[in-house]
């Protein structure tokens, strides 16, 4: 049980950070309790994780061989590599980190299957351009059927709260599906546990971090999306969500907050102003290229370590 101890901490991590790509524009704009998200999102990223993940972990435990040993140096170097890049204040994908981690296993092993990691790269450059392309598609149906609606402001207000909740469930239910991969996948690799397992653990340990230290996430990192307007917000939320699930499908796990980006920069298109700064840009390639080669390091430094022996003198 010990062995799972890193997968628990990466999941707990990626809730308490992820929960903000759900449901922060819809807390931080005070139209939903924290309390009421963070349930939601919990329940839904459960839900998900049980009906949906097994296709993400099959992709990541294929991408090469794992004793429990090497799972639990998987696992670990994902892990701290998620706190040192949020340390930083760089954007951090658990997504990339726990690749990153499996291809220094793979590095060790000579073995990687090189298809599998393919697939995988070239989804992680799709994010953020199917984010952007899909709010496009959205923010423009949406608004032609919110245009020609005849309400005032209070049912207006009433039908975008209602909106925001129903996005950031099924937000919920897309990150549980698509990222509890990150979590636990090593393990089934490695035969210690059943996908079912793998899935309700993972799932559990990501609405464990939900619920005891995403408030301050929601609250403030939320924002970044309430800078747009409540429509625009909603409109973020669900490309992303769509986006993510579409991935899910594909069996590759990736990165919210990458889908995120891509859809606040589709919203920026449509309505002709720049939602993100240049600076932001700009750690976010950063975070992008380092955090699966600082995970792979990362993972043969702890394996290094792990094995050395030592040699008395005569």
């Amino acid at each position: 049980m010990f062995s799972l101890l890193g997968a628990v901490f990466l999941g707990w991590s990626l809730g308490a950070n992820d929960a903000s790509n759900v449901f922060g524009s819809a807390v931080s704009s005070r139209m939903l309790k924290f309390w009421t998200a963070a349930v939601l999102a919990s329940l839904f990223v459960l839900i998900g994780a049980l009906l949906e993940g097994r296709a993400g972990i099959e992709t990541l435990q294929g991408l090469t061989a794992l004793t429990l040993k090497k799972a639990v140096i998987s696992s670990f170097a994902a892990a701290v590599t998620v706190t040192i890049m949020t340390f930083l204040g760089l954007p951090v994908s658990t997504s990339q980190a726990a690749v990153g981690a499996i291809l220094g296993i793979g590095f060790l092993n000579r073995q990687i299957n090189v298809a599998g990691l393919g697939k995988v790269v070239a989804c992680w450059f799709g994010t953020p351009v199917g984010g952007l392309v899909i709010a496009v598609i959205i923010y423009k149906i949406l608004a032609f059927v919110y245009n020609r609606m005849n309400i005032d402001l209070f049912e207006s207000d009433i039908l975008l709260r209602l909106a925001l909740i129903a996005a950031g469930s099924y937000a919920a239910y897309a990150l549980g599906a698509n990222n509890v991969a990150n979590v636990t996948a090593v393990f089934v690799g490695a035969g210690q546990l059943s996908v079912f397992a793998a899935a309700l653990i993972g799932g559990l340990s990501i609405a464990l971090g939900i619920l005891t230290f995403s408030r301050r996430v929601m609250e403030t990192v939320g924002r970044k999306l309430v800078r747009l307007d409540p429509f625009s917000a909603l409109i973020v939320v669900l490309a992303e969500a769509i986006t993510v699930h579409f991935y899910t499908v594909l069996g590759v796990p990736v990165s919210t907050s990458q889908a995120v980006i891509g859809a606040v920069l589709g919203v920026g298109i449509v309505k002709g102003i720049n939602t993100v700064s240049r600076r932001t840009l700009t750690n976010i390639l950063i975070g992008w290229f380092l955090t699966p080669v600082v995970a792979c390091f990362i993972a043969l430094a702890l394996n290094f370590a792990i094995n050395l022996r030592y040699v008395p003198e005569g």
